[in-house]
């Protein structure tokens, strides 16, 4: 789009958003965010409903299953204006951002035809069901399992998953699981598609340190996932799960940047407002943080325009590690910014978003990948450097030390 064009799109975008996002939906400004997620759920649900009725859900998808087909720059400038108008944690984003475009490279025509269309409209919500309490980072090593029911075909499926975002909220998860008994590693697994209100399936709720509770335990006891609801063929679920998590680094990292601004100028008004920013350290840090966000977005610009080049890889590699430790150092800023009123249960808006904001992104550094894991992938994939010896490697005894 050309600069006039761009500039009567976001226009479009603004307008929509100051006049649908008010009345009943007025109350969702800057809610559902991360450490928030489980507020207004019903509310967020029927705002899926309210943007899918006017097109704005699954923007970057084609025509033929859905979407708009829009560019990235009008891609970029909806996940802007819908951050700065204050719009709400998306329920429909893994969904719309995981698993449709998994479906659209990877699915069947039946799958495409039956779990496409619910997420365009938002009357479907999804779960991840990647996560287990010895397979977080070493997504590997998952050992749910499931196999072939001789008689229907089905799949039945034994095991646990955790960390698993609202499940509870959600209609359908999607299931990484080991379909070949004594496979190890990557190898064995099949990519499912599960409904999760069934028999066999415990959903438990893990409440956190912030009082919310949208991350959940899910328990798998003879589930049943229906014989044309995999993805791919069986033993192929690794590539359809690593291709997955490269469509989560995409446009939505500046919605995402958007909602640190806004977290950043609560902090700047807190500041102000309680004299902490008189304070020559916090002012210093308020700077870098500021500085941080702009490196931030130049980067995700330089990944979006990249396309698969060598540089906007890279630009991909770094981009988690970066945003993670900035964030959790912005929630440190902002429990500084708060001093002793920290430590007490706040009751006003911005102190209870600040806390939030400390308490959750301490937790930023570890999930979908913690430091040590996303510092391999650079060194390995973005440097060429030798992969890290696994550990029953490192600890062989050598000639000198026998």
């Amino acid at each position: 789009m050309d600069d006039a064009q761009t500039r009567a799109f976001r226009s479009e975008v603004a307008l929509w958003m100051d006049r649908h996002l008010a009345g009943r939906f007025e109350s969702l400004r800057h809610r559902g965010g991360p450490g928030d997620e489980d507020a207004c759920v019903e509310l967020r649900k029927e705002w899926e409903r309210e943007l899918a009725a006017s097109g704005w859900t699954c923007l970057g998808w084609p025509r033929e299953h859905g979407g708009r087909a829009l560019s990235i720059d009008e891609q970029v400038v909806f996940h802007e204006e819908y951050a700065r108008a204050g719009g709400p944690g998306r329920m429909g984003h893994i969904g719309e951002g995981l698993i449709g475009p998994t479906l659209i490279a990877f699915g069947s025509g039946e799958q495409k035809r039956r779990f496409l269309p619910a997420i365009v409209a938002g009357t479907e919500f999804w779960a991840q069901g990647y996560s287990e309490p010895d397979a977080g980072s070493d997504l590997a090593n998952v050992q749910t399992r499931c196999r072939r029911d001789t008689a229907s075909g089905d799949w039945i499926v034994h095991g646990q998953k955790v960390w698993t975002s609202l499940a509870h909220e959600s209609d359908w998860i999607f299931v990484l699981a080991r379909s070949q008994a004594g496979s190890q590693g990557h190898h064995g697994l099949s990519f499912l598609l599960l409904p999760l209100r069934q028999p066999g399936v415990e959903i438990r709720p893990i409440r956190q340190i912030t009082g919310t509770c949208e991350f959940n335990e899910v328990f798998f006891d003879g589930a049943r996932a229906a014989a044309d609801h995999i993805v791919g063929a069986p033993g192929e679920g690794w590539k359809i799960a690593m291709a997955l998590l490269g469509f989560e680094r995409g446009v939505s990292t500046l919605g995402q940047q958007m909602r640190f601004r806004h977290e950043l100028d609560t902090i700047i008004a807190v500041a102000r407002a309680n004299g902490a920013a008189r304070d020559a350290s916090i002012r210093a840090r308020i700077a870098q943080a500021w500085a941080g966000l702009r490196a931030m977005r130049c980067n995700s610009l330089r990944m979006l325009a990249g396309d698969a080049d060598t540089d906007a890889r890279r630009a991909a590699l770094v981009y988690k590690y970066y945003w993670s430790n900035w964030h959790r150092d912005l929630g440190k800023l902002a429990a500084d910014v708060l001093g002793t009123d920290a430590d007490r249960m706040r009751e006003d808006d911005a102190g209870r978003r600040l806390q939030q904001l400390f308490y959750f992104s301490r937790a930023d550094t570890i999930y979908a990948g913690s430091n040590e894991i996303q510092l391999n992938i650079i060194a390995e994939r973005a440097l060429g450097m030798p992969r890290e010896a696994a550990p029953q490697e490192s600890i062989q005894p050598t000639e000198a030390s026998a």
